[in-house]
């Protein structure tokens, strides 16, 4: 006789296409929260693992990060690839229904400093293509947070989010120069002059959610994070 648990995993492999995709991003998401959530700040969040597909250094806290996402994936055999920041691509299926884009850990520097900003990127594509995202999940992985969207379903924390609506006390600007060149700086410095509250935290997903929760007036990345156009064009 198959136990509870044995049979609850049969069913979920069985019938996990039924499920719509946001809950198993979002059950994901969670899992690298409960995997991930005391290890920030701490000497096994380091480690050296090498430079990842994404071309930073591999840090134990995002190797742990990834590979919860995909033992997840595979336990209830979601036919998938898989295009993460460290592993790169991985193919789930010889039939995979679509892509899951992941960075699992965005924001590594702080949270291998125990600096309390960083989360957990996930989204959902059906092509190989931005345009065909549908999906996307942030955590923030100091308190739990989450942040979901659905295309053409609004975004969500708890309840429905929308971005600044009305002129705020303080108009805050989040501005990624990481990397900028010389020439780049000097471009943006206008934007430098001309507002006295920019921030830059260290995790462009979480940052990005922020903006669409509100809390932040005008956002400029040089790299956008994938997964959360949606969220985005959502708010």
């Amino acid at each position: 006789m198959l136990s509870k648990r044995n049979s609850s995993l049969k069913l979920r492999k069985k019938n996990y296409f039924f499920v719509e995709v946001i809950e198993i991003l979002k059950e994901a998401s969670n899992q690298i929260y409960q995997n991930v959530k005391d290890l920030a700040g701490t000497e096994d969040a380091a480690g050296d693992f090498g430079r990842g597909a994404g071309g930073d250094i591999s840090r134990n806290i995002d190797i742990i990060a990834e590979k919860t996402v995909l033992d997840y994936l595979k336990e209830i055999n979601f036919e998938c690839v898989v295009l993460g920041e460290e592993c790169g691509r991985v193919e789930l299926s010889n039939n995979p229904k679509g892509y899951i884009i992941m960075d699992a850990i965005d924001g590594s520097a702080n949270a291998v400093r125990g600096v309390p900003f960083f989360c957990s990127s996930l989204a959902f594509a059906t092509e190989n293509k931005l345009s065909s995202i549908t999906d996307g999940v942030i955590t923030d992985l100091t308190n739990g947070d989450m942040y979901w969207a659905s295309k053409n379903k609004g975004s969500f924390l708890m309840k429905t989010i929308r971005v600044q609506q009305k002129e705020p006390i303080y108009k805050i600007v989040g501005i990624n120069t990481s990397g900028g060149s010389n020439e780049l700086m000097k471009r943006m410095n206008p934007i430098f002059q001309n507002h006295n509250h920019t921030r830059h935290f260290g995790a462009n997903a979480l940052e990005m959610a922020l903006f669409a929760r509100g809390l932040m007036d005008i956002l400029l990345i040089l790299e956008i994070k994938s997964g959360f156009k949606i969220l985005l064009q959502d708010t």
